[in-house]
């Protein structure tokens, strides 16, 4: 069985997962996902391996991510997850794609520009102070 080498994005945050035959460990950043933490960004990195069943306990997955905050890197290690998944068995795209289109399909919407000669935000304006 060959290397598979994926990514995933979420926002800025980028995530590469190399998947190859093994026992089942998955590492995210060289650290084991049961040592993961918080708790719930745990738990969205390992619904790919849930839906995936039999599958996961088949491979080990090293996910290096970078950059963005820890949810949108929680989000783009879960797609890089299920990409690198679903090239080695390619019958796990209908399931996870029926839970959670996101799974597959990374999430294309940036934060808006600020707009010049405004306050910061982009869509922040001056107060009126005339009523």
């Amino acid at each position: 069985m060959a290397i598979v080498h994926v990514s995933g994005t979420r926002k800025r945050a980028k995530a590469r997962a190399t998947l190859r035959a093994g026992t089942g460990v998955i590492r995210v950043n060289k650290l084991r996902l049961d040592q993961y933490q918080p708790e719930l960004y745990r738990q969205r990195i390992l619904e790919p391996l849930m839906i995936a069943g039999d599958v996961s306990k088949k491979v080990n997955i090293d996910v290096t991510v970078e950059g963005g905050g820890i949810n949108g890197q929680a989000d783009a290690a879960r797609c890089a997850i299920s990409r690198a998944l679903v090239q080695y068995d390619k019958d796990l795209e209908a399931p996870f794609l029926a839970y959670d289109r996101q799974l597959l399909v990374p999430d294309v919407r940036r934060k808006e520009p600020a707009k010049p000669g405004r306050h910061g935000q982009a869509r922040a304006k001056r107060q009126k102070s005339y009523r």
